[in-house]
């Protein structure tokens, strides 16, 4: 059986620290903070990076350099015969695109293969895990790679955004629209199924963005996903920034709504935070793995 090396960035939730717990390997994602490089869950905690954004710092994020990127893969390939790289989204970042042409280099091409399965924080986190259930399978670093391709469609996130001013900030939102919404007490529903972030609806307060979010996982649920949408089948998720005491709040509604589901909460990234603030609340879900 080919010793398989499973990597991915810290977009997908997993810490260093978890990271040996689940056998993995983290590239952490740079952040710019005012004209500083740190690397998240390095020396950049959720703690130093909240309290940056909540201070108008100027932040910007960028992907692991090609230099970290091969100096992993190089120590990884020292020891191991194969590598199943899984960066986020492609929609969301160029670290897939990026990764997948260095993969096409001589000394990579056959043994590093780069998952391009469109997915982000917690059901990244959980391709990740997925693929090192396969890789203890038996299955060599092409088949997990297709395998996590041919299921990416299969999943979904839902999240409210608390505050309209970072979408102000990122230009989705005009300043007029975030000045209205705000006095509106707006809180827009996004959702991430497939390549990019995309609004799907308006909620007047906190209270209804809740219920939209918890509907739009039934219908799905009901609907795309009625082949699998069972605790057997399907993994029920959620993430949050900042703000846990509200996380563990609409948890309890979620539970409420889904019951048999074991619920796995998480931060969601940094990546996504830094565009849509603090106060965010989010519910995933995503298929299985199935061997």
């Amino acid at each position: 059986m080919k010793r398989i090396a499973v990597v991915t960035d810290s977009n997908s939730g997993i810490t260093q620290a978890q990271s040996k717990e689940l056998r993995v390997f983290v590239l952490p994602m740079p952040f710019m903070m005012e004209g500083t490089e740190y690397f998240e869950d390095i020396n950049l905690t959720q703690e130093i990076f909240y309290k940056n954004l909540l201070d108008d710092s100027s932040i910007s994020t960028s992907q692991p350099s090609f230099f970290s990127v091969m100096e992993l893969w190089d120590r990884l390939l020292d020891e191991h015969d194969e590598i199943v790289h899984i960066p986020m989204s492609s929609g969301l970042s160029a670290s897939c695109e990026s990764a997948a042409q260095l993969a096409l280099s001589p000394e990579y091409a056959g043994k590093v293969q780069v998952v391009n399965n469109r997915r982000i924080s917690v059901t990244l986190r959980q391709s990740v895990i997925d693929a090192v259930t396969l890789a203890d399978a038996g299955w060599d670093a092409l088949r997990i790679k297709e395998y996590s391709e041919k299921v990416q469609y299969d999943s979904s996130i839902y999240i409210m955004v608390d505050t309209l001013k970072y979408l102000k900030k990122g230009g989705r939102v005009t300043p007029t629209g975030a000045a209205i919404g705000t006095v509106l007490n707006i809180k827009p529903v996004l959702q991430i199924q497939g390549d990019k972030l995309d609004s799907y609806a308006k909620a007047r307060g906190t209270a209804k963005a809740r219920k939209i979010m918890i509907e739009a996982m039934r219908s799905d649920f009901n609907g795309k996903f009625a082949a699998f949408s069972n605790p057997d089948k399907m993994w029920l998720h959620m993430a949050y920034t900042y703000d846990l005491d509200a996380a563990l709040d609409f948890k309890k509604e979620v539970e409420n709504a889904f019951p048999g589901y074991d619920i796995y909460l998480d931060n969601l990234s940094l990546s996504v935070s830094c565009h849509i603030g603090p106060g965010a609340l989010a519910v995933a879900c995503c298929k299985k793995v199935e061997l």
